[in-house]
């Protein structure tokens, strides 16, 4: 007979040649990157509140939150044990826990309560820290924080909600809004038939008691191919009345204290964003209140639509970012041929193109993010063509930058268990949200066209850079004398995407180290560089570029 001598272990459950956890982790002081921009556009007391949500949401506890709200995605529960109609999303607790520290870090409203110019940097950079952790939240955080311009154009509508919303706690259930202690505000515009051509909407909309107009109540009857979040308080929307498409608040609660008549049909099956409940609603002669003139719908959701473009922005930025330090960090920790990962040349070129990239999309958006603490007309038409410029580039880029950290991992970038797979589902959504690839390069047409103040405004930011850099200033005279004649709508995607490029060349020549500033212009206006990351010319510092995604905070 023969015996075996009893292991002592197991030679295949060794692990070694692994990373260390990732978690643990200041988000915002190990990203020189967003660190240096939000300082630097939104003033020195951003960066309090910025390090304190970049600790809590580096921590194991959050990023385990945000795993676990998109592994038990929201639920409807259309009715009661009784029949009564509910038409509620339910949610995991981890996701309540998630909305709670969002409100608590003020995302939802620090951008309307700073009391000093960065209030928008402020915003924008939380949202991109917190993305990172789990990025289906933000979007009905971002929703409240956009709702406030909209709702301002109608000040005795907005003042309940108004005092709910700025200063507000998380408050989930269902109550009227006197009794809360925070509010959040969803949007549901578009249409089956419609889309990104709300006038095609054909939801109706009459005065109650036959008298209409600015403030009054009216019902609505009709249905929202996309509402934004159900379980918000209440959600701005767009319905025809008799003087054409006008904006409505649509409160969950009708005064008297019953439930409106907003019905859930279903949940999206989205392919990411998995924790947010986003839906199909019906409104049978839904309670509703009228903000603005009638007629003037577009002109009222249209403000809360620019500040929800300039969440896109920061969205991707955090998307971008997580991907990016987690292959930073993989390639830190794997030994592959005698050297460790990120010594080897080939892997070196590639986080450098990434980490390139990254910089290039931090400084964009801090810089439009500071547009919107808009004082002067020349700040507003800029944050106007600059939003539209950054919202096509950086979501168009997302995706594939997400996919190539994905790579860095190698297979075990491709499982579940690690967050690469989270992340590449929810890269193409900011893309596609608040107006897909061809409506916001159109939107850029017409900016372009109709207002000449932002396009002075771009020509002045980027010529701040001149002489800097012979490859940006031949870029500038390039785009100067596209913008001087007329551009076809074929040719839309093309422009935006060189004005894109050229905005972040200007920041990076005067704002960011030079082996950054040097690759960038050699790779993305010189056309030195190949068609996949990882190609950047012969002549980049790679190793400095590199060496900055480990630089520790000082």
């Amino acid at each position: 007979m023969l015996r075996f001598a009893p292991a002592t272990h197991l030679e295949t459950h060794e692990v070694f040649n692994q990373p260390p956890p990732f978690a643990g982790r200041n988000l915002f002081l190990t990203d020189a990157a967003l660190r240096e921009a939000a300082v630097r556009e939104g003033g020195a007391w951003t960066e309090a509140p910025l390090s304190a949500l970049g600790e809590a949401a580096g921590s194991e506890q959050v990023l385990d939150l945000g795993e676990t709200a998109n592994r038990y995605p929201p639920e409807l529960v259309g009715f009661d044990r009784y029949g009564r109609r509910l038409d509620e999303a339910r949610f995991h607790p981890a996701y309540h826990e998630l909305m709670t520290l969002a409100m608590d870090h003020r995302i939802h409203d620090i951008a309307w309560t700073a009391g000093r110019p960065g209030g928008h940097v402020a915003h924008a950079a939380l949202l991109a820290l917190f993305t990172e952790a789990e990025a289906g939240v933000m979007c009905p955080i971002s929703m409240t924080y956009a709702s406030v311009p909209a709702l301002r154009h109608q000040p005795d509508v907005a003042a309940p909600w108004l005092g709910k919303l700025l200063g507000g706690k998380y408050d989930a259930p269902l109550r009227p809004v006197a009794e809360k202690a925070g509010v959040t505000i969803g949007m549901a515009m578009t249409e089956k038939q419609g889309g990104s051509d709300v006038r095609a909407n054909s939801t109706k909309a009459y005065p109650l008691d036959g008298q209409g107009g600015p403030g009054k109540a009216y019902r609505l009857v009709g249905h929202k191919w996309f509402c934004s979040a159900p379980m918000s308080d209440a959600f701005l929307t767009l319905a025809y009345a008799e003087g054409g498409l006008s904006c409505f608040l649509v409160p969950r609660i009708t005064p008297d204290g019953e439930r409106n008549g907003v019905q859930v049909m279903r949940l999206k099956d989205k392919l990411g964003n998995k924790s947010n409940a986003s839906s199909e609603i019906e409104y049978h002669d839904a309670y509703a209140l009228l903000l603005g003139e009638e007629g003037r719908g577009v002109n009222v959701i249209i403000d809360m639509v620019h500040h929800t473009r300039l969440d896109t922005m920061a969205g991707t930025l955090g998307i971008m970012r997580m991907a990016l330090a987690q292959a930073a960090h993989h390639v830190s920790g794997r030994r592959v041929f005698q050297k460790t990962l990120i010594d080897q040349p080939a892997m070196q070129a590639v986080i450098a193109d990434l980490a390139v990239e990254y910089e290039a999309a931090a400084a964009m958006t801090m810089r439009v993010a500071r547009a919107f603490d808009a004082e002067t007309e020349e700040d507003k038409a800029f944050s106007r063509l600059a939003v539209a410029l950054g919202k096509y580039w950086l979501t168009k880029r997302n995706a594939n930058f997400v996919y190539e950290c994905m790579e860095c991992h190698g297979g075990a970038g491709y499982v579940e268990e690690a967050p690469l797979a989270r992340l590449y589902r929810e890269a193409p959504l900011n893309a596609i949200w608040e107006g897909s690839g061809n409506v916001i390069a159109l939107d850029v047409l017409r900016t372009l066209r109709k207002e000449p103040a932002a396009v002075e405004a771009y020509v002045a930011e980027t010529a701040l850079a001149k002489g800097a850099d012979p490859r940006l200033d031949r870029a500038v005279r390039s785009v100067a004398d596209r913008l001087a004649g007329p551009v076809a709508e074929t040719g839309a995607r093309r422009l935006a995407e060189d004005m894109a490029l050229l905005l972040q060349g200007a920041l990076l020549v005067r704002h960011a180290p030079p082996a950054v500033a040097d690759a960038f212009c050699a790779s993305r206006l010189d056309g030195d560089w190949g068609r996949s990351y990882g190609t950047l010319p012969a002549g980049a510092d790679i190793d400095a570029v590199v060496r900055r995604q480990a630089q520790p905070p000082g």
